[in-house]
């Protein structure tokens, strides 16, 4: 939309949802009124035939261009004042914005990320789901604003050269990502999740929160009735999230949490077959292939599965860096691309058991919170030494109580809480990156006991701002729907009401989820112990991908080589190649960063990802 009173460019529309075309691989649509325009790409899931977008209302005064599934929206329709035209949650959502304006969100459940122009309120209001399970971008200057799915398809609206936003970086580091409303390029703005942006015709913008993380929990709640509420909610939204016109299946890494959900699935389908996926990466300390199978073999699943290997990691690393529109923050990121493929072939939608660590203390570190707290008591003179000196007599399998030790150099309480998945402490950001300018953090801080404020952390950046974001992206790469059902708002929000000791009790973590998975599942998959979606980097840094990491990492013209202490990068590398420690989660945000800066700015000469020594063996589908 332009503030200026210039007409939008339909060209400019075409450019930006061409880069989309991932996303929505069956239609395409365009709408340009003299200074507001919109573009969409479709992928077909409900109301196949119809609901084309970007779509009005019958008087042609408001208009929507979605991305989503509105799960209720047949509820909905029942109580709109709309004669209607379609069969789909398209319209519902465009008649329920017609009859009650920016308040319709309140009623959606779902995810979702939409504009909506209404004519009539000489507004544009763009809106993001509860929890930010699918994505909302926008640059907003004097003369205009933009917005889009994704980052790249953002970029011809800048009109100049994309750059880098110095000041992300230390969020970046600490954080493997970067927190909304930011990211790392200058100018464009992610809308956190439960917010709505208005935007009048003169360009003034104005940011609302609607939905937030509840406060307080329930005093006395007995264990049992948590067990049944969650059970129930639960079983609610696995219901929900099947509501399709197109295929379903799910990811099943033979974990409680997938296979709770595929075990809920297969109840709603009266014991259908399940399409099933799974991903393993040939190191079996990680690999989580054979418990998969047996998860499959138990709920009668139709399974598939894929395994990757470091040939992969070279072969995707660029094209899933342009996906991600940022460094990819987690070597598993590969292993949902490839299971996004798989389940392409067979699938349009898939489920996961995303978000349930989050909500009921999944985590290993949730056990540790308590000690650790008590450590952090001590002063900072005191605790920090001790801390580091502590570190330097583990051996490098000592990988959780080493994170444990890493979160007591931190200064605060909120620090510790997010530090806990850093790659870097505080300390060794300023050694990488001096005093640049950083944003100031804009979350927290949260009220309830250390769990439910570790918690709220977790869900607001670490869920967000990562997980979420690498689920959507991966996936769509593949042009592939994941819905969590374990991030049904209602759901989120019984979670936050219930008290700590049924989330972790006894030294057991996700307590109240196991209990309830031991209704539909054997105790031998509820009781197995968290591995993870795990790749085997440590070795891979000292094998296939060493040279790809010396290369980039330790060049001069690099944006690590430039922005960062280069002494320090060479530290990290020698001591990860002689094995005085696993550095492979230190080394892997600094390559990626490498990785998407030389993606998106330079130019393809300059570009080159130096290729790694090929590994032996198959890759297989």
């Amino acid at each position: 939309m332009r503030f200026d009173g210039a007409p939008v460019d339909p060209a400019l529309i075409r450019a930006m949802t061409d880069r989309l075309t991932h996303r929505g691989p069956d239609a395409d649509g365009h709408w340009v009124d003299g200074s507001i325009g919109f573009g969409h790409r479709r992928l077909s899931i409900i109301d196949v035939a119809s609901s084309t977008q970007p779509m009005a209302t019958p008087d042609g005064r408001t208009h929507l261009c979605f991305n989503g599934e509105i799960l209720n929206y047949r509820d909905l329709r029942a109580g709109l004042r709309h004669e209607f035209r379609t069969s789909g949650d398209t319209e519902t959502l465009l008649a329920a914005h017609h009859e009650r304006g920016a308040a319709a969100v309140d009623d959606l459940q779902g995810q979702f990320a939409y504009a909506v122009h209404d004519a009539d309120r000489a507004e544009l209001l763009l809106v993001r789901d509860r929890l930010g399970i699918l994505p909302l971008y926008y640059t907003v200057d004097a003369t205009m604003i933009a917005f889009a799915s994704e980052v790249k398809a953002l970029l011809p609206a800048l009109g100049r050269r994309p750059e880098v936003d110095t000041a992300s970086l230390d969020d970046y580091l600490a954080l493997r990502s970067v927190p909304a409303p930011n990211t790392l390029f200058v100018g464009v703005r992610k809308l956190p999740s439960g917010h709505r942006l208005r935007v009048g015709a003169d360009g003034t913008a104005r940011l609302e929160r609607y939905w937030s993380i509840p406060d307080g929990t329930r005093a006395g709640t007995d264990p049992a009735a948590a067990v049944r509420e969650v059970a129930d909610s639960l079983d609610r939204a696995v219901e929900a999230a099947m509501v399709a016109d197109v295929p379903l299946g799910a990811y099943l890494s033979g974990g409680v949490d997938s296979s709770l959900i595929v075990a809920l699935m297969r109840r709603h389908r009266d014991g259908a077959p399940i399409e099933t996926f799974a991903a393993g990466f040939g190191d079996p300390r990680f690999d989580e292939l054979p418990h998969a199978r047996r998860v499959s073999e138990v709920l009668g699943t139709r399974h598939h599965e894929v395994s990757l290997r470091p040939a992969d990691f070279v072969e995707l690393w660029e094209p899933l860096t342009w996906q991600r529109d940022g460094p990819i923050s987690e070597p598993s990121d590969f292993g949902v691309y490839r299971l996004a493929q798989v389940a392409r072939q067979h699938v349009t939608v898939v489920l996961s058991g995303e978000g349930s660590d989050e909500l009921f203390a999944g985590y290993p570190k949730y056990r540790y919170a308590a000690a650790v707290a008590r450590l952090a008591r001590l002063p900072a003179r005191v605790r920090v030494p001790l801390a580091d000196a502590l570190q330097r007599r583990l051996p490098p399998v000592a990988a959780r109580a080493r994170i444990a030790l890493r979160t007591l150099t931190e200064a605060t309480e909120d620090d510790r809480n997010r530090s806990w998945f850093a790659p870097f402490t505080a300390a060794e950001r300023r050694e990488l990156v001096g005093l640049h300018a950083r944003h100031p953090r804009t979350a927290g801080p949260y009220d309830g006991d250390l769990i439910r404020r570790m918690l709220a952390t977790d869900v607001s950046s670490w869920l967000t701002d990562n997980l979420l974001e690498r689920g959507d992206r991966m996936s769509m790469a593949a042009s592939l729907e994941l819905r969590p059902p374990f991030l049904d708002h209602r759901l989120v929000e019984l979670a936050f009401s219930l008290p700590s000791s049924v989330k972790v009790r006894g030294g057991v973590t996700k307590w109240v989820v196991k209990e309830v998975a031991r209704q539909h599942l054997p105790a031998d998959i509820v009781d197995r112990p968290k591995v993870g979606f795990r790749v085997p980097m440590d070795a891979w840094f000292r094998g296939g991908l060493e040279d790809m990491a010396w290369d980039l990492l330790t060049s001069r013209d690099s944006l690590v080589g430039s922005l960062m202490n280069r002494p320090a990068v060479l530290r990290l590398l020698e001591r990860h190649r002689d094995g005085v420690a696993n550095e492979e989660a230190r080394i892997w945000p600094l390559l990626s960063l490498e990785v998407w800066y030389r993606r998106f700015f330079l130019d393809e000469a300059a570009r080159t990802v130096v290729s790694a020594r090929p590994p032996s063996g198959p890759i297989s589908s």
